[in-house]
């Protein structure tokens, strides 16, 4: 068992995980994106919820919007990039299954964790 407090620091932070899954905080500030072309999982799906601010997720070309409250899974593989198009912090909950991160917050290769 672990338990874990949700801490919403600037920018993005591992906070807990195992061998299976985990567990990321992100915030973006007002005009600021996370991803791009070449983000997009290659062995984990990435559930993202949304817990302040509103955005855009853009996943492979298609454009999604964010407000809080709302939960959005981006599959592995899936090219995606998260927009701050509000004018106050986007803060985002993240779980990836299976870890898509390690410990110094690199990305994962394909399958491995």
């Amino acid at each position: 068992m672990q338990r874990t407090k949700v801490v919403y620091n600037n920018a993005f932070d591992v906070i807990s995980g195992n061998a299976r899954s985990q567990a990321a905080v992100m915030v973006l500030p007002p005009g600021e994106s996370e991803g791009g072309k070449v983000n997009g999982h290659k062995g984990a799906d990435q559930w993202l919820y949304v817990a302040a601010g509103r955005g855009v997720a853009t996943i492979d070309g298609k454009k999604h919007k964010l407000g809080r409250g709302t939960l959005l899974l981006i599959e592995h593989g899936e090219v995606h990039e998260i927009h701050n198009d509000g004018s106050h912090p986007l803060k985002t909950l993240n779980f990836y299954v299976p870890p898509a991160y390690n410990s110094d917050e690199d990305e994962l290769p394909a399958g491995k964790s």
